[in-house]
């Protein structure tokens, strides 16, 4: 029958709940045997009970399962498991009709090893890092005094004992907010992506802090899950990574911000050493007042220098100087204008006496003079003139009227 054969319900015809409860449970069975792979979070075992219980938890959601097992399939399976262990187990899903609720039931239940586990981390890490989770150019460097300091750790750990007192210690007046969460076990990756996330709303927070103690491999599984490695991707504040020792190196190391060793290297991360940075600064201090010293000293000296010098010492003396050589040159311009008057008046008195000496005035002064007709026309010829034209005659001294009579 299709989906469209399908009678549907309707206010006049509605389906009594054991119709409903029949239909999800055909849709659920149409699932069949699947592999479910997820975090033992509860195990119960009844004394005398062939039936076992398990509480099967994503390890990166609040999301979890009961799945039912026989007690054989777990000890042959599984005979060690504990609470917070891997398991991949093989089940179908069962939906119990009379509660209305949903189970898996598995035939088959395998722990995952610790070989298997670093196999899966180190792929998540490979495609992490192919995404640009791992980018350094990313990175952000935290602020060098934070105003509020976000810390993610357990509950009354050593890891929070260990960033509070070593970042007051360097810096009283530091301030947190501290979000205890658990930092291990199934419950321990949604508790802290919603910590990070109340703290990336919080405006006031600077940096935020993941910090957790030493530990196993399966104990920091955590803090290598992928949906916490994207959230911490995803932050716009920088983050600190304080997982572990030393040689503890989770994912979240290479997605965070910073990463530090040790919770108490975070605190030294974090935060400025007070006791250094006053020293710092009187370390400044005393080398700006020497370098101030030192130029005031040279500009002194320099001063000095110029005080000295004749043209400060006794300026007079360079207007004493400056006159004698203005009147040395006054003197040179006054003998120099005298030979230049004296050379024209001795050039103008001779050409004054060769004018004088082409000058018609000495030919009559050597008793000559000169005849003009009426018409000023001088007359230098007896033919030039006829019987009773008036003429007149320049002397050296005065002047004549004649008429020519002949």
């Amino acid at each position: 029958m299709s989906a469209a054969d399908v009678p549907r319900s309707s206010p006049e015809e509605p389906w009594p709940v054991r119709v409903v409860s029949q239909k999800v449970g055909a849709w659920i069975a149409r699932l069949g045997w699947i592999w479910v792979d997820g975090q033992v979070a509860q195990i119960s075992r009844r004394p005398g009970a062939a039936t076992v219980f398990l509480t099967l938890r994503d390890p990166s959601a609040d999301i979890s399962f009961t799945v039912t097992t026989n007690r054989d399939v777990l000890d042959s399976g599984a005979p060690e498991l504990a609470p917070g262990a891997r398991v991949v187990l093989h089940a179908k899903p069962d939906f119990y009709a009379g509660r209305g609720t949903l189970s898996l039931r598995a035939d088959e239940i395998r722990q995952v090893g610790l070989g298997e586990l670093l196999a899966r981390l180190e792929k998540l890490k490979k495609l992490l890092a192919a995404e640009g989770l791992f980018d350094r150019a990313r990175k952000r460097r935290p602020p060098f005094l934070p105003t509020r300091i976000g810390l993610i750790t357990g509950r009354a750990s050593a890891a929070e004992r260990d960033v509070l007192t070593n970042a007051r210690r360097r810096w009283p007046a530091v301030e947190f907010r501290t979000v205890n969460v658990a930092v291990q076990g199934p419950t321990a990756v949604p508790q802290i992506i919603d910590a990070l996330r109340a703290l990336e709303a919080d405006e006031s927070v600077d940096v935020i802090v993941i910090a957790r103690g030493g530990g196993g491999i399966e104990d920091l599984l955590p803090f290598s899950d992928e949906a916490l490695c994207r959230a911490v991707f995803a932050c716009r504040t920088p983050v600190v990574s304080a997982i572990g020792h030393e040689t503890d190196t989770p994912l979240l190391d290479f997605v965070a911000d910073v990463r530090a060793s040790t919770p108490t290297d975070a605190a030294k991360r974090l935060v400025p050493d007070l006791a250094e940075e006053v020293r710092a600064i009187g370390q400044a201090r005393s080398r700006l007042e020497r370098a101030v010293r030192n130029l005031v000293d040279r500009e002194e000296h320099r001063l000095t220098g110029l005080r000295s010098r004749p043209v400060l010492a006794r300026p007079e003396l360079m207007v004493d100087q400056r006159g004698g050589e203005v009147a040395q040159l006054r003197q040179r311009a006054g003998r120099c204008l005298q030979h230049r008057l004296g050379a024209a008046e001795n050039d103008l008195r001779h050409t004054l006496a060769r004018l004088r000496a082409l000058s018609p005035a000495a030919t009559l002064e050597r008793g000559y003079a000169i005849v003009q007709r009426a018409d000023g026309h001088v007359v230098r010829a007896a033919a030039e003139v006829t019987k009773g034209d008036p003429l007149r005659v320049r002397l050296a001294d005065g002047e004549l009227s004649a008429t020519v009579d002949g």
